[in-house]
């Protein structure tokens, strides 16, 4: 009995890990992604390692033939651009270190009191902004050197193993960058609109939950509370959008799948910034009418002014339509999803006109600076003129 519990237990965890491994695979070769860049990366990294290896062990019978395959791995960054910063920067470090031993090695000798005088050193020169993340490997390299020097037997062995040190790490990432750049070399143009779709769709959530509780009047201070937390917690979003957007803009960097995009990839890109930027104040201007609305929330007067509040959140709504664009930008359909951003506007532009007329017709204190009523008419102008702008700025970038 105890077995067969304790198989039933186990068969449908089991089916369950399977089942994830099979869903992974999948989306790692349906479409692009994550998984897709993984599996990617870690192929060419094989491949790269490999044929370092072979190279530095069986044609050059290099004592550390480990230095090839690894330098070839460590700097197979995601992006040609950034394999090329990296293995720079890397194979800086490399000659800083092992020229760091071979002076204070040949000047001091390969007793403790020079270990310590190397290391200080190493550690001192791996500080170098320059160097940025590859810093540490001064030390790293300094360290190899000098156990290499103190097994060598002869001054020009010493010399001839030193310098084989930084043979190695060339021919390591120079098949890395060779092998990144030549087998699909990354390109992130999704990256960029990933996270606009990613903030469209916070904003579109956002709203969508605001003008169906404006129609029912259900302004209580818990739920425009949560509002405002949600507006002014977006800050997270906003960054991985501009982080994707700047690997976008990265991954053109000497990628000769660049060529085959004739120019498209750069416009897109300005585009995409300005359309980022706009959602960015867009966010802002929805925090302060949520502010606005937290305000209104322990004003009685809403129950006064019903009429107001559906207006405006007919015209949230249609501003929902437009953001909803947005969360579903697409580069191959950025034609046809800029008219429909034209139309969507012009929609939104009406609503916002009613609400104008609306609040004249139930003669709003518009002026009293200690009532919400101007400022959300306000809001409401500053919100419409964002989303004309960045419907028009897009519209303008794929145009050219």
């Amino acid at each position: 009995m105890a077995g067969e519990v304790s198989g039933r237990r186990t068969r449908p965890a089991r089916t369950g890990w399977i089942a994830r491994v099979r869903r992974w695979w999948g989306r790692a070769l349906g479409s692009e992604g994550h998984e897709r860049s993984t599996v990617l990366l870690i192929a060419k990294g094989t491949l790269a390692a490999t044929i370092a290896w072979v190279i530095s062990y069986h044609l050059l019978h290099a004592q550390s033939p480990a230095f090839a395959p690894f330098s070839a791995v460590l700097i197979m960054q995601v992006t040609v651009y950034q394999s090329l910063l990296q293995s720079s920067r890397y194979v800086g470090a490399v000659v800083a270190g092992v020229a760091v031993q071979a002076a204070l090695g040949f000047l001091v000798g390969p007793d403790v009191p020079a270990f310590a005088l190397v290391a200080l050193v190493a550690l001192t020169i791996g500080r170098w902004p320059a160097l940025g993340s590859q810093g540490s490997q001064v030390a790293t390299a300094a360290f190899f050197a000098f156990s290499t020097y103190v097994s060598a037997t002869s001054t020009l062995d010493k010399v001839t193993q030193l310098g084989q040190i930084i043979l190695l790490v060339l021919i390591g990432c120079g098949i890395g960058v060779l092998v990144n750049v030549t087998v699909l070399p990354p390109l992130r143009y999704r990256s960029a609109e990933h996270g606009i779709r990613t903030l469209a769709h916070a904003l579109c959530d956002l709203v969508s939950d605001i003008y169906p509780a404006l129609r029912e009047r259900g302004l209580d201070e818990e739920r425009t509370g949560r509002w405002r937390a949600r507006a002014e917690q977006t800050g997270e979003l906003v960054t991985q959008a501009r982080t994707g957007l700047r690997m976008a803009r990265e991954s053109l960097h000497y990628n000769p799948r660049r060529l085959f995009r004739r120019g498209r990839a750069h416009t897109y890109f300005e585009g995409y910034a300005a359309v980022l930027e706009a959602l960015e104040r867009t966010l802002r201007q929805v925090a302060a009418l949520t502010r606005s609305l937290d305000k209104w929330s322990a004003d009685e007067d809403r129950y006064r002014y019903g009429a107001f509040l559906a207006s405006y959140a007919d015209f949230l709504e249609s501003l929902s339509h437009i953001t909803r664009v947005f969360a579903d930008l697409d580069e191959d359909r950025l034609g046809d999803q800029t008219s429909q951003l034209h139309q969507l506007a012009d929609e939104a532009q009406n609503y916002r006109r009613r609400l104008a007329e609306q609040a004249e017709r139930d003669d709003l204190p518009l002026t009293d600076p200690g009532r919400p009523y101007g400022v959300l008419v306000i809001e409401a102008a500053r919100l419409m003129e964002e989303f004309q702008y960045t419907c028009d700025v897009l519209q303008h970038h794929v145009e050219r």
